[in-house]
């Protein structure tokens, strides 16, 4: 059944009333819904009532009665749309790694670091994630500790400390056995 917005509903909607709020809800989502699945929104219902979040929130200024308020729910609408897509594009496509398909003929730079053995995956293991971070930026990616900092967001003294909590759990390891001597780092 479809609801028919009136000034009324609109009013009550103003002063908070629960039943007027769905009404204007159920009244304008659907289109709104469609609008945003058919621009090809990554996650339609979620937009849609963000729309409704922000039209909700604004619903004592608004102004030009039902009209006004449609409007106002389609502008919202399109800029979350437009919100959107440019967040697509800054996100960079995933892709996974197919070996088949890898044509290098040199050797990676975890072959180059580590020579044979399972490498820094394994080696990694285990760690923390921020601590694993950490040593493939500043050993892998022989970054100085400034630059490891701004890339992770971090201070140096956090990545001073990441570093030597990694450092000493992999000591550790090796003292254990954990690693075999093929894979230790010099």
């Amino acid at each position: 059944m479809a609801i028919t917005l009136t000034e009324e509903i609109l009013s009550a909607a103003r002063g908070g009333e629960p039943q007027a709020l769905r009404e204007i809800y159920e009244s304008l989502a659907p289109s709104i819904l469609a609008y945003l699945t058919g621009k090809g929104c990554e996650d339609p219902e979620a937009l849609c009532q963000e729309v409704f979040l922000a039209v909700f929130s604004k619903l004592e200024k608004l102004t030009g009665g039902i009209s006004g308020l449609r409007t106002f729910a389609f502008s919202v609408a399109h800029a979350r749309m437009v919100d959107d897509v440019r967040q697509r594009k800054r996100q960079p496509v995933l892709a996974q790694f197919d070996p088949q398909a890898d044509s290098r003929f040199s050797s990676s730079a975890e072959e180059t670091f580590l020579g044979t053995g399972p490498g820094v995956t394994a080696l990694l293991e285990g760690l923390p994630r921020r601590q694993q971070e950490v040593l493939l930026l500043r050993v892998v990616g022989d970054l100085s500790i400034e630059e490891t900092a701004n890339i992770m967001g971090s201070s140096t003294g956090a990545v001073k400390q990441l570093q030597a909590r990694a450092l000493r759990a992999l000591k550790g390891r090796m003292e254990r056995g954990e690693v075999p001597d093929h894979e230790r780092i010099a």
